[in-house]
């Protein structure tokens, strides 16, 4: 079940009305379906447009090369084959349940106070750990992380920041420093390296790190743009997120409840 479940919401992209359109090969689009065939092998979390420029092209390029091969096949005969036909009335059957249960899902609505009752029940779930948000330069050694902090000890304010980004974008090795300024945003103790964790926690807003931090990938200068405590997440922040919460958990007993009835009345014979 949780292997259809993960393929409806893939279906979700595959079958938007509404694609966005990043390129045509003779005059065939490619969409954001396209893309998310691609992008299944990614964590959950990572979507194309947060992927870095090299690897948005390197995914367009393999939709690029995908429309003209399968263009190809299609000219040399491929829909005659046995195998293809074969292959496309199981694709059919999977397409169809998906659809049924994208249907299915579409149509959840939880209730209001079931979502506040959740809330309520579950206050120790919605509070998001301290962070801070912070920039970094990353150098090989830690004579030229050294420099760097003497060279930005004596400044404050905007006129620190401002010369923290132009040396980031300058001496930084980081792939992403010569456009972010080393910037890294709001992120919480377990998001970074141990050490380069411990060294950002333990700076104010505002200060830069004292001593090069040492992280497997070089030496780290830190600049801490801000600190937040732990705190409790509102209701009305956390209801989109208890709404699919909810909604899965009635989409599966839906479900469910539908395949053991099917199966009360199917004739199901299991081969030993």
């Amino acid at each position: 079940m949780k292997k259809l479940l993960i393929g409806s919401l893939s279906l979700v992209a595959a079958l938007s009305l509404n694609a966005a359109v990043y390129a045509t090969v003779n005059g065939e689009e490619i969409t954001d379906g396209d893309i998310a065939i691609l992008m299944q092998v990614a964590p959950e979390q990572v979507s194309f447009n947060s992927l870095p420029e090299d690897a948005k092209k390197q995914l367009l390029d393999q939709a690029i090369e995908r429309k003209l091969l399968t263009a190809y096949a299609k000219k040399e005969g491929i829909e005659n084959d046995e195998n293809y036909k074969k292959a496309l009335a199981q694709v059919k059957n999977e397409i169809a349940l998906e659809s049924w249960m994208k249907n299915i899902f579409d149509k959840v609505k939880p209730e209001e106070a079931d979502m506040k009752k959740f809330y309520d029940d579950n206050v120790d779930r919605f509070v998001q750990p301290a962070r801070v948000k912070a920039r970094h330069i990353l150098v090989k050694e830690e004579s030229d992380a050294a420099n760097i902090i003497n060279e930005v000890k004596n400044l404050k304010g905007d006129e620190l920041k401002e010369k923290f980004i132009a040396l980031a974008k300058e001496r930084s090795i980081e792939p992403n420093a010569s456009q972010s300024g080393g910037d890294l945003g709001w992120f919480a103790k377990g998001e970074m390296v141990e050490s380069f964790s411990n060294a950002s926690f333990a700076l104010e807003s505002g200060e830069v790190s004292k001593m090069p931090v040492k992280t497997q990938f070089g030496y780290h200068v830190i600049l801490s743009e801000g600190k937040e405590a732990d705190q409790k997440v509102s209701y009305d922040r956390a209801k989109g997120q208890i709404e699919n919460i909810l909604k899965m958990e009635i989409f599966r007993v839906q479900v469910a409840n539908q395949a053991s009835k099917l199966r009360e009345g199917a004739q199901i014979s299991i081969k030993k």
